[in-house]
């Protein structure tokens, strides 16, 4: 499959100081990505490459089969930042009007955009009476102009309540099934749990651990949690037939390895009675999120 997006060994230093150490990464048409990183990872400088913002000191880097930053790249490359600032003097609809009018396209689309990111009843009102939400929402809309082939999002649902959080990434899922690739940078790691297909972990610079979620959890070989519910008066016929376990309330906590899981299931199985319900709870992206950035030194 042709990539959208491809930088393969890509290094970029400030003044001696090494920002991007030899990263890869790949995103496909259809594919949402989710950046993952804390501040001075090397996620912003990342983002600029892609844009063509600045120059990188080596690798490659291909964005829509085209040079970052070239016309032809721009083209078909959308960005929205952390924080969109807008003239608070326009309406939403005059705003998006000359976004349109500056790629070439008539400003009468503006309102069609606006419906589709939730302000089409907003859409002749003064940006400067918005909410974040709202005008983070302008520049969702913005970067909808002519159907981009690579969405570049910086932590796109800063200020969006969670309603809006929920209808965001369902215009982002609907996006990315007619073939827009996508990548997000987000400290909203129960977001991107959710709704992204792939994730990359940076850590100074370099990339610590990629892949899906189960992918990422075979990685970090967290161990997972099982609570279990004994039958009344049985808390304790539970507790002495299962080595290592805690009291927790009503519930019986302990923790196995991934290979574990089964046989510890088949012991608590074999308790018949004494059960009443077994709850197994994998480690969260949260989990495996700080277990890359403490081995490497985050």
């Amino acid at each position: 499959m042709t990539q959208t997006l491809t930088l393969s060994k890509v290094t970029k230093t400030y003044q001696g100081v090494t920002a991007l150490d030899e990263v890869s990464l790949r995103v496909s048409p259809g594919e949402r990505v989710a950046l993952l990183g804390h501040n001075g990872a090397g996620k912003s400088t990342m983002m600029k490459i892609i844009l063509g913002l600045i120059p990188f000191d080596h690798g490659k880097v291909e964005v829509a089969a085209a040079a970052p930053g070239s016309a032809a790249a721009r083209a078909r490359v959308a960005y929205l930042p952390e924080n969109a600032a807008f003239h608070p003097a326009l309406t939403g609809e005059e705003q998006i009007g000359f976004y349109l009018r500056l790629r070439g396209r008539p400003a009468s689309e503006a309102a069609g955009l606006l419906e589709r990111v939730g302000l089409g009843s907003a859409a002749r009102r003064r940006i400067g009476t918005y909410s974040k939400g709202m005008r983070q929402r302008v520049g969702l809309a913005q970067t909808l102009i002519g159907a981009p082939d690579l969405l570049v999002l910086d932590e796109p649902t800063s200020g969006l309540d969670p309603v809006s959080r929920r209808d965001f990434y369902a215009l982002l899922d609907g996006l990315a099934s007619d073939g827009a690739a996508i990548l997000l940078s987000s400290h909203a790691l129960t977001e991107v749990e959710a709704r992204t297909d792939r994730i990359v972990i940076l850590a100074k610079g370099r990339v610590v651990a990629e892949g899906t979620l189960a992918d990422l959890r075979r990685q970090a070989a967290l161990p997972l949690q099982v609570q279990v519910t004994p039958a009344v008066d049985k808390a304790g016929a539970v507790l002495a037939a299962l080595p290592g376990a805690t009291a927790a309330g009503r519930q019986v906590v302990l923790s196995c390895a991934q290979d574990d899981k089964l046989p510890l299931l088949a012991r608590i199985a074999a308790l018949n009675g004494a059960v009443a319900d077994v709850d197994i709870q994998p480690p969260s992206l949260e989990d495996i999120y700080s277990h890359f950035s403490r081995r490497d030194g985050q």
